[in-house]
């Protein structure tokens, strides 16, 4: 099976326009389905949510001493819990460690625990359609 995802035409205050690799998931939770735009980003340890998405999904925090913390490339750290769900790419629905982040402020990134080991994963920029699993 392939999947061909091509990359999204977004601004950069660094750079201009730029283009930035996203691929549509369902993140499914019991019988919640939540279709979403992900970025693709191999730099990403986990898949990343924020805390709206989680809210739809019905998820819900049972205690404080669940909370992390989790940091990306800034010093300041974002509240995170795991939780494992089920995310589907294409016909593909497979378990996965999901980062459930309890701000909104975060960007919907597709990490590489328990995903990219599923996939061939190429980024292919010089293509119209760029990205390929």
């Amino acid at each position: 099976m392939e999947i061909e995802f091509a990359f999204r035409k977004e601004s950069s205050g660094l750079f201009g326009s730029i283009g930035r690799p996203v691929a549509r998931v369902i993140v499914i939770h019991r019988r919640r389905r939540v279709p979403q735009l992900f970025y693709v980003d191999s730099g990403a340890d986990i898949t990343l949510i924020p805390k709206s998405v989680g809210d739809l999904l019905g998820l819900t925090l049972a205690s404080p001493q669940e909370i992390r913390e989790i940091k990306g490339i800034g010093e300041r750290g974002v509240p995170i819990v795991i939780r494992r769900l089920r995310l589907q790419i294409g016909s593909k629905v497979f378990p996965a460690r999901v980062a459930w982040c309890l701000l909104e402020e975060v960007p919907l990134l597709l990490g590489r625990l328990d995903c990219f080991r599923l996939f061939e994963i190429s980024f292919r920029h010089d293509l119209a359609t760029a990205f390929e699993w």
